[in-house]
C-alpha cells in the first residue's frame, strides 16, 4: 500500500540528489572534474543517439519545420510575452531585482541536454528534439542578447559567441555525427539493448542535476535572499513553468500533433538553458553583481527538472502507439 504513494524510483532519485547537493555541494576542483564527468556522460548520450536512429528518421526530424516554429515560438515569443504580462503577480512575489531575473530567464533559449533525454526518456520524437533544442540553442546566442536589451534595457558584447557555438558543435554535434558512423557497426546492438541503454538518460539528468544544484548551493542560494522572498520566488518560477507547460502542450494538441511530437514540444517549448544562461550573464551583465539576476535561473532550472522527470516517467508508462511499433523497423 505504502509503494502506492511513494514517487517512482527515477524521482526518488532526484530527490536524493538535491539532498546531497545541499549537503555536500561538489566544489572547486572536485566541481572541475565533475563537470568533465558529465560532460562525457551527455557525450555518451549524444553517441547513442546517433547510433540508434536512422538517417531517414534525423531527415524527418529536420523537417519538421512546424514543430520547429511552435517550439521557437514558446521559447522567444511566449516566454518573453509571460514574462511581462505577469508582472503585476511576479515583482510583489519576488521583488524588483529578482523580477529582472524572472525577466532575463524568459529571454534564454531552451534548454539542450535534458530536453532531449527528457523527451527519449518519454518516448517522444527524439530525431525532432535534437534538431529543435540544438537550433534553439545556436539561435539563442543570438536572439537572447535583443532580447535582453528590449526587456532589461542592457546592452552585451557577444564576446561569447564563437565561444559558445564551438563548445555546442564539440559536446553535442560531434558526438551525435559518431554515432552515426558507427550505426552500422553498432546500431543493432543498440536497438536490442535499448531497455537497460535509457539509463544513460537517466544518468545524465541526474548529474546534471547535481552539478546544477551544487552549483547553486556553493554562490550562496540559501544566503542570499531571505525565505519569505525565496518562498515567493519559488511560487513565481512554478506558475511560469505551468503556464508554460500548459500552453506548449495545448498550442500543439490545437495545431494537431501527434502524441509524440507533442511530447518534443512539451519538454523542448517549455525549459530554459542554465548552461547558456549563466555565462550569457557574465558577458551581458560584465561589471555588476549577477549573483541575484541569476537565482531565478538557477531555481527554475532546478524546477523544471524535477517537475519534467515525472511528466517523462508518466508518458514512458502508457502504452506504445501504432507509429512507435511501426518505428522499430528500421527502414
Amino acid at each position: 500500500m505504502l509503494r502506492r504513494f511513494l514517487p517512482d524510483g527515477f524521482t526518488q532519485a532526484l530527490i536524493a540528489m538535491v539532498l546531497l547537493a545541499s549537503l555536500l555541494p561538489v566544489s572547486g576542483q572536485m566541481a572541475v572534474a565533475f563537470g568533465w564527468l558529465t560532460n562525457l556522460a551527455i557525450g555518451l548520450l549524444f553517441f547513442l543517439h546517433g547510433a540508434k536512429l536512422s538517417r531517414e528518421q534525423i531527415i524527418a526530424g529536420a523537417s519538421h519545420w512546424r514543430l520547429h516554429l511552435l517550439v521557437f515560438s514558446c521559447t522567444f515569443v511566449v516566454f518573453p510575452l509571460l514574462g511581462m504580462a505577469l508582472k503585476p503577480l511576479l515583482a510583489p512575489l519576488t521583488g524588483d531585482a529578482l523580477y529582472l531575473g524572472m525577466l532575463y530567464l524568459c529571454a534564454l533559449p531552451a534548454t539542450v541536454q535534458s530536453a532531449i533525454a527528457f523527451t527519449s526518456l518519454a518516448r517522444g520524437n527524439v530525431a525532432a528534439a535534437i534538431c529543435s533544442a540544438a537550433a534553439s540553442s545556436l539561435f539563442g546566442i543570438f536572439l537572447t542578447p535583443l532580447l535582453v536589451a528590449l526587456l532589461l534595457d542592457v546592452q552585451g558584447d557577444g564576446g561569447s559567441t564563437l565561444d559558445a557555438i564551438g563548445k555546442i558543435t564539440v559536446q553535442l554535434l560531434l558526438p551525435f555525427i559518431a554515432g552515426q558512423i558507427a550505426r552500422r557497426w553498432i546500431g543493432d546492438w543498440v536497438g536490442r539493448n535499448k531497455h537497460w541503454l535509457r539509463y544513460v538518460d537517466q544518468s545524465s539528468i541526474l548529474l546534471v542535476v547535481y552539478g546544477a544544484f551544487s552549483a547553486a548551493v556553493v554562490e550562496g542560494l540559501w544566503q542570499q535572499v531571505p525565505l519569505p522572498a525565496l518562498a515567493g520566488l519559488v511560487l513565481a518560477c512554478c506558475v511560469l513553468l505551468a503556464l508554460a507547460l500548459a500552453l506548449s502542450y495545448g498550442a500543439a494538441r490545437l495545431c494537431g500533433f501527434n502524441q509524440e511530437d507533442r511530447i518534443t514540444i512539451l519538454f523542448c517549448g517549455s525549459k530554459k538553458s542554465l548552461a547558456t544562461g549563466v555565462p550569457m550573464a557574465q558577458v551581458l551583465f560584465a561589471g555588476s553583481s549577477i549573483g541575484l539576476l541569476i537565482l531565478p535561473l538557477m531555481l527554475f532550472h532546478q524546477i523544471q527538472l524535477m517537475v519534467c522527470a515525472v511528466l517523462a516517467q508518466r508518458f514512458a508508462n502508457r502504452p506504445e502507439s501504432v507509429s512507435e511499433l511501426m518505428g522499430r523497423v528500421d527502414p
